[in-house]
């Protein structure tokens, strides 16, 4: 599945938590969620760091403007990642469903470590025909 295909059907079925997600599908959403989210947001956190100014006791004493704007683009890139959370949580849970184990392993996410162990299951090959469909889509 491409780039842009990808995008497009996860946005289309964003709250389809049932069927299996190919690894290209669930890996283009990510690359996604990082050029949407992660790099406004990081580039935003350069800019306030890049205008404020610190005083001699070490505490920051004024924002600027180019800070305001970096504040903005967080707080912009935040709403997206607010809105992106559902689709994430859908792709997520296709992907476990592709190799053969329940979505519910999404869970994993909120104890230490599970992320390493949900990290794992999204890299590894998808599995033949199972409970959850014949295969991904490839639309």
């Amino acid at each position: 599945m491409s780039f842009a295909a990808s995008i497009k059907y996860c946005m289309s079925n964003y709250a389809k938590f049932n069927g299996r997600a190919s690894r290209s599908e669930f890996w283009f959403f990510y690359l996604f969620n990082i050029l949407i989210v992660g790099i406004p947001a990081l580039l935003g956190f350069i800019l306030m760091a890049s205008t404020s100014t610190t005083s001699a006791d070490g505490m920051t004493t004024e924002l600027g403007a180019g800070g305001l704007i970096g504040l903005l683009v967080i707080g912009l890139a935040g709403l997206i990642s607010l809105g992106l959370i559902i689709p994430n949580l859908a792709v997520g849970c296709r992907r476990l469903h592709d190799r053969g184990t329940s979505g519910w392993l999404l869970l994993l996410a909120l104890v230490p470590c599970g992320n390493f162990v949900l990290l794992i299951f999204w890299m590894l090959e998808s599995q033949g025909p199972n409970s959850f469909g014949d295969g991904p889509a490839t639309a």
